[in-house]
């Protein structure tokens, strides 16, 4: 048997672990919550604990000495590894791992505020062979600022929030029994899991050092283990690991556990599908989005109006829909291997860059031009013209505009396909381009729907004017929302951008009307300027304060919403973004309407708002911990329940009135 040997003082002269303090923001805000990292590298064949450091270690230390009114939150840590060393499990870290925690920023601070941060951290690091107790005190210091996070810093916080466990959020259930622990947790049967492992956070569970079998049954997976000797009594807590670095945080209540036989492990489909479909339904809806409907309506009028033959048509209905699902697979693709490389972001990930929202908007201001009559389009053309190629970038535009929107369906559906295996998730991103498709490939296939849309004539020319207004109208909704992203000098830039490509193209509007040869030289120019200006857009700092739509609404945190459930209130929290519009709808046909404001004044619900215009990584976790790939959730915690009613997304003033009278 290989007994571990302490060695007292040793760290005094070398230290087998580097650590370094870094904050993910040097210039917070006052009143602000500002996240350190511990970024620790222990030495070839040393290793670290975790906060229960299984059957032998200690648990680290932390002594703070902060600035008045500054306070620290808890030391969090990521999954860790298994090691046995002579029959005893201990819970550790071989490789580099960072321990995250949350500093809050007193409010009412002046800025250029220094605040001096200072941590004695007492910890044990050990090979298999020898252990020594470490000790080094890390220092950083703040400045009270804008609250600006450079860009490599939020990305290495973000692969190291990947590694923290999420919430699980349902409740599991353990039993002991003849020497036997079970642990059922709800879990999708739809999800991919790898390594099954329960790591127990205090002494009492289980018998660490004892195999744990793990088995799959519907929704839930069974843990079976070998209880201790002195089992625990009450609620127990923990993390399930389901696959390398990656895990989950549960609380389990004691009661009944039905064995299963393990074997059922297999990835089940039928999950996969229910997905697909709730997917294909909410890209069928985006069709009557005002970004979306224009370009549908012209597209099916322009089928009509060309005379195609029966298999031009469907070539055409064939080309549209390879454009739409090919750019949800790009779009669904590219958000897995973000997510795969630690970054935290959901659906419509790419409009949380306002680069991206000011090259959407010259593209949705040269639509509303070409609608409005001002140019035309070569071939292949756009929308009202026939072609497959133009069916195929029609189709290709139709998805990526759409992309803002999340209707009914789609939000438990995309929330599901993250936590599905790639080539399932795929599936799911692919029912969503067929949503969007599924009208337009109707139309190609079904002759008699053709026969019903109007005869072509005059009144179409008209139609397209008219239609040009809801994309003028969605172009001036982009342009709210780089102004709330990159401030008023980059919605500056990005409207200078715009007048520039609008100029380039009314001149060459100009040429084709005279029938002048190389129409399009003006405009090539003044594009290439206009996007180069686009792509210059930086983000501002994030405001001190969301705007508010109802009285006494406050910024969401995890840290207040626990509070105010403590103190028995009940809670509506919803998370929103600028560039979401199905979010707006709802916040002023619903949210912010004196039914609701005099409904929750009355009952005293507080009211928090997660905004995720920037894709805040901490709100992008809890989103993703209920079942959701983005915005909008509406969450309502009534007074006293363990978990919150997920609401639909499509809200309206009764429904929210009417919640207050249940809590």
């Amino acid at each position: 048997m290989i007994v571990a040997l302490c060695v007292p003082g040793a760290g005094a002269q070398t230290r087998h672990v580097a650590i370094d303090l870094v904050a993910e923001i040097t210039r917070p805000a006052a009143g602000s919550t500002v996240t350190l990292a511990f970024d620790s590298r222990p030495e070839p064949e040393w290793h670290g604990y975790w906060q229960n450091p299984g059957d032998a270690g200690v648990e680290t230390q932390l002594k703070w000495t902060l600035p008045d009114g500054m306070r620290a939150g808890a030391l969090r840590f990521p999954v860790p590894e298994r090691l046995i060393v002579g029959g005893l499990m201990n819970y550790v870290y071989e490789a580099p791992f960072a321990q995250l925690v949350d500093v809050t920023v007193p409010a009412g601070l002046a800025p250029g505020t220094r605040l001096p941060i200072t941590v004695k951290t007492d910890y044990l690091v050990c090979t298999t062979e020898i252990c020594v107790p470490e000790t080094q005190t890390l220092s950083t210091e703040l400045t009270v600022g804008d609250g600006a996070v450079d860009g490599a810093t939020r990305a290495r916080f973000d692969a190291w929030r990947q590694k923290l466990p999420r919430p699980l959020g349902s409740r599991a259930t353990w039993q002991a029994e003849n020497g036997q622990f079970r642990l059922a947790v709800p879990f999708p049967a739809a999800a991919d899991v790898g390594d099954i492992y329960f790591y127990p956070l205090a002494g009492g569970a289980v018998d660490y050092a004892a195999p744990q079998t793990a088995a799959r049954e519907g929704d839930r997976i069974v843990l079976t283990t070998k209880a201790p000797t002195s089992p625990a009594a009450g609620e127990i807590e923990g993390v399930l690991a389901v696959g390398k670095g990656q895990g989950f945080l549960l609380s389990a209540a004691p009661g009944a556990v039905a064995a299963v036989a393990p074997g059922g492990e297999g990835f089940a489909w039928g999950g996969a599908l229910l997905a697909f479909a709730g997917a294909l339904l909410g890209g069928l809806l985006l069709n009557v989005m005002p970004c979306v409907f224009p370009i549908l309506s012209l597209k099916a009028l322009g089928l009509a109006r060309s005379g195609e033959t029966e298999g031009a048509a469907r070539r055409e209905a064939l080309a549209y829909t390879a454009g739409v699902v090919l750019v949800c697979l790009a779009l669904g693709g590219l958000l897995l291997a973000l997510r795969a490389g630690g970054a935290t972001v959901g659906w419509a990930f790419q409009l949380q860059d306002p680069r991206v929202i000011a090259v959407l908007l010259l593209l949705v201001m040269g639509i509303a031009l070409n609608l409005a009559g001002l140019f035309e389009l070569p071939t292949p053309r756009f929308a009202s013209y026939s072609g497959a190629g133009g069916a195929f970038a029609t189709g290709a535009l139709a998805a990526f505009v759409a992309t803002p929107c999340t209707g009914p369906f789609m939000g438990a559906a995309l929330g599901a396909a993250l936590v599905l295996p790639p080539l399932a998730a795929l599936l799911v991103f692919g029912g969503l381009g067929l949503g969007i498709a599924l009208p337009f490939l109707a139309i190609g296939f079904v002759p008699a729907l053709r026969r019903r849309l109007p005869r072509p004539g005059a009144w179409m020319d008209r139609l397209r004017r008219i239609l040009s207004v809801p994309m003028f109208l969605t172009a001036l909704a982009l342009a709210w929302v780089l102004g709330r992203q990159a401030g008023v000098d980059g919605m500056t830039v990005g409207l200078a951008a715009t007048l520039l490509a609008g100029f380039g193209l009314w001149w060459t509007g100009r040429r084709q009307h005279a029938g002048r040869e190389r129409a399009w030289w003006p405009a090539a120019p003044a594009l290439a300027l206009a996007l180069v200006a686009a792509v210059l857009v930086r983000p501002q700092a994030p405001a001190a304060a969301a705007t508010i739509g109802l009285a006494g609404t406050e910024p969401f945190s995890e840290q207040r919403l626990a509070a105010l459930r403590a103190e028995g209130r009940p809670v509506f929290a919803y998370f929103t973004a600028d560039w979401c519009l199905t979010c707006k709808v709802n916040e002023k046909a619903a949210i912010e309407t004196e039914a609701t404001r005099q409904a929750f004044a009355d009952r005293n619900v507080a009211v928090l708002v997660g905004d995720w215009t920037d894709g805040d990584p901490l709100l992008g976790r809890f989103i993703e911990a209920h079942n959701r790939a983005g915005v909008p959730l509406y969450l309502w915690y009534p007074k006293g329940a363990d978990r919150p009613k997920v609401l639909p997304q499509l809200l309206t003033s009764g429904m929210l009135a009417s919640l207050p009278e249940g809590a």
